[in-house]
């Protein structure tokens, strides 16, 4: 979920080459003279950046978990902030402004990034235990910090159920690897907008049970 503008670097490069090529075609169906070969070097010259495709499949699922963590973090800070003392301060986001924050960067995550979300369905349990115990952990603190958020636009609601409706929100907004084949989908906007009254319709559903 790369915010960047300025030119990847050759190591982001072979990540994202890795990630597509592991996401067609499987961890064990790559071979490292292909992940090579589509960034433009010898497979041999990829020893330069990572020591095998192990480390490769750790630095991407441990990377976009902290990605996503970062990133929640960041729009909460910066909802935190919103609300200054100097010229041109405006009023403090509201908890549901908070919440449809958080969504769309998700929903960036899911429609820009959709081999990370296969690999991590078919080949988290490949890593080592230090790495795959990393992501979860990562993980957790991101789902935590959607749990208060929506506790604070539904009050109402109990953590455990929040919780719940958190996940499920996460397994709708990945679902979007599955999406095309020979099904006409709208443009990028418009399926954004679409997952978005979706995720905000499953959390008020829980909110209203």
């Amino acid at each position: 979920m790369a915010t960047r503008t300025d030119a990847p670097t050759r190591r982001e490069q072979i990540l994202k080459e890795a990630a597509r090529l592991f996401a067609e075609r499987g961890f064990h169906g790559v071979g490292v003279d292909e992940i090579g070969a589509a960034v433009g070097i010898s497979g041999p010259g990829l020893y330069r950046h990572f020591p095998g495709k192990d480390a490769m499949l750790a630095e991407l699922l441990v990377g976009i978990s902290g990605q996503l963590l970062t990133g929640a973090k960041r729009r909460l800070a910066e909802a935190e902030g919103a609300a200054g003392s100097g010229p041109g301060a405006g009023a403090r986001p509201g908890p549901g402004e908070v919440l449809d924050s958080l969504i769309e960067g998700h929903i960036d995550f899911a429609l820009d990034d959709r081999p990370l979300i296969t690999l991590h369905d078919r080949e988290l349990d490949r890593l080592r235990d230090t790495d795959r115990k990393l992501v979860r952990q990562l993980q957790r603190q991101y789902v935590e910090l959607w749990v208060g958020v929506l506790r604070e636009v539904y009050p109402e609601v109990a953590e455990p159920s929040a919780r719940s409706a958190v996940h499920s929100v996460f397994g709708l907004l990945n679902s979007t690897p599955h999406l095309g084949g020979s099904v006409s989908l709208p443009g990028r906007e418009a399926t954004a907008a679409l997952l978005h009254r979706m995720a905000r319709g499953a959390f008020a559903a829980v909110a209203g049970g």
